[in-house]
């Protein structure tokens, strides 16, 4: 395997033993990064089911309910573009690396709470771990699978961690929860966050060291207070409705700290995001596309869990497992995807699965007033398809258009807008149900805007991914 070379070098660290070349390497590079990724997304879900439970078992208020739940997504989504400029200085691996053992010693802090301020704390710490770990994953995937077909096979079956994991992730903790208890839910990383580490360790090479980029603090900073503030203002949107004067400030100094991040950035000499990368229509639109189809995704998971849950009765258990077909179909896509890059692009995949999300959504929507849960299953299994197949697409464009030594950042930037996705579906799917009159139409309404969020996604598409693969840092701009 041939190593990036940069000006400031590679981790002082043995080189791992060879693997094969070309589209004959290793899959170890792969199941190592794909581990670290289940784990951080598998804990924005698994603990819904658990926190009622934590709640009692702990005393916690309704504040600290809120926090156990909401902290760990604020300070995922606020550090995600430090950690990917983080890796590009030190190097992509150490990073990743740095941010599992984080992880996973967070986690065992969790396992051991005695009390809930506790359990928030080491909740906040593992969103800082998991902040390391997601912009490094891309950036180690594009760096051991540079062949572009290689490559969209890694980001296909990469993206389809993420919709596993989020749809498993309350029938995992529903089955955990009442067998073993609450405890479990968090213990379950350990295992996987040592054989990640391990894995990283002895398959994945060296990233190159930049270590003359200077970190802009300034502009950090202001990334990290916007993101975190309008992430949790759309948390409380959801809960407290759009008019709240808390969820109106969190909004208003979101739009001040961006703005006083445009104004840094002119100022920079080492930007966080340079203009060459903002200018890239492959690259900020692709970022976009992410951030519609995680609002139409996760906006239709949270409504569904709830429509479940709340209208129909199910059990948390039973919710898994009626999610379950959306979850299904995410793996399927994402190899189907993976292959079928290699002969027509990414454009089509990512244009024909937008397509089918927004006919699955609106077909949900058009299903009429309480349909039956048979009903639901095709709608379900679309959007689920859809998204995962233009997934990878979405991913390899954002990737192959940024240059190798702001790989991290790209992979953080990418990732941050479909936070702020998700986070915007679930806030506006939740001031649905709560402020309409009918709860069934405030429902289909959901629904609905998810389909033209996923049109939207496909409009974009069709002007800014490219139709033939490509290597990194060739996208057309």
């Amino acid at each position: 395997m041939r190593f990036a070379e940069a000006s400031g070098g590679g981790e002082a660290v043995p080189p791992p033993e060879p693997v094969p070349d070309s589209g004959q390497r290793s899959v170890a590079p792969l199941l190592a990064v794909c581990a670290g990724y289940f784990m951080v997304i598998l804990d924005v879900t698994i603990i819904n089911v658990a926190v009622p439970v934590v709640g009692r078992d702990l005393s916690a208020s309704l504040t600290g309910i809120q926090w156990i739940t909401d902290g760990y997504t604020l300070v995922f989504a606020g550090f995600l573009l430090s950690g990917g400029a983080l890796g590009d200085r030190l190097g992509n691996r150490r990073v990743f690396c740095t941010g599992v053992a984080v992880f996973t010693a967070a986690s065992a802090a969790c396992a051991l709470a005695p009390n809930a301020p506790f359990l928030v704390a080491a909740r906040l710490v593992e969103g800082l771990g998991a902040a390391l770990i997601v912009p490094g994953s891309l950036a180690l995937l594009q760096q051991a699978y540079p062949a572009p077909a290689a490559r969209s096979r890694a980001f296909g079956l990469w993206g389809s961690m993420a919709g596993i994991a989020a749809s498993a992730g309350p029938l995992l903790g529903g089955l955990l929860v009442s067998t073993v208890g609450w405890r479990s839910v968090f213990l379950i990383n350990l295992p996987v966050g040592v054989a990640c580490l391990v894995l990283t360790l002895r398959q994945v090479a060296p990233s190159p060291r930049r270590t003359d980029r200077a970190l802009d603090l300034p502009a950090q900073c202001a990334v990290v207070v916007g993101v975190t503030l309008l992430t949790a203002a759309l948390n409380e949107a959801g809960r407290r409705g759009w008019s709240d004067p808390a969820v109106l400030a969190g909004l208003a100094l979101s739009a001040l700290a961006a703005l006083a991040l445009a104004l840094r950035e002119r100022l920079a000499r080492s930007p966080v995001l340079p203009p060459s990368l903002l200018r890239s229509r492959a690259l900020s639109g692709g970022a976009v596309i992410g951030l519609l189809f995680n609002f139409g995704f996760y906006g239709m998971v949270f409504t569904a869990s709830l429509d479940f849950q709340h209208q129909r009765g199910f059990s948390a258990l039973g919710t898994g497992a009626a999610l379950f077909p959306a979850v299904a179909m995410t793996m399927f896509a994402s190899v189907l995807s993976g292959r079928l890059t290699r002969t027509t692009g990414d454009r089509p995949l990512v244009v024909s699965g937008m397509l089918l999300a927004a006919l699955g959504l609106a077909g949900w929507a058009a299903a009429g007033t309480d349909p039956a849960y048979p009903l639901l299953v095709a709608p379900m299994m679309a959007a689920g398809f859809g998204t995962s197949f233009a997934l990878t697409g979405s991913t390899s464009t954002v990737m192959g258009a940024a240059p190798t030594a702001y790989s991290g950042t790209a992979s953080a930037l990418f990732n941050t807008t479909r936070q702020i996705g998700s986070a915007t579906g679930v806030a506006l799917g939740g001031t649905l149900l709560a402020t309409a009159t009918d709860y069934n139409a405030g429902l289909r309404t959901s629904m609905a805007i998810g389909a033209l969020a996923y049109l939207a996604a496909a409009g974009l598409a069709w002007r800014c991914v490219p139709t033939k693969p490509t290597t990194a840092g060739s996208s057309r701009r």
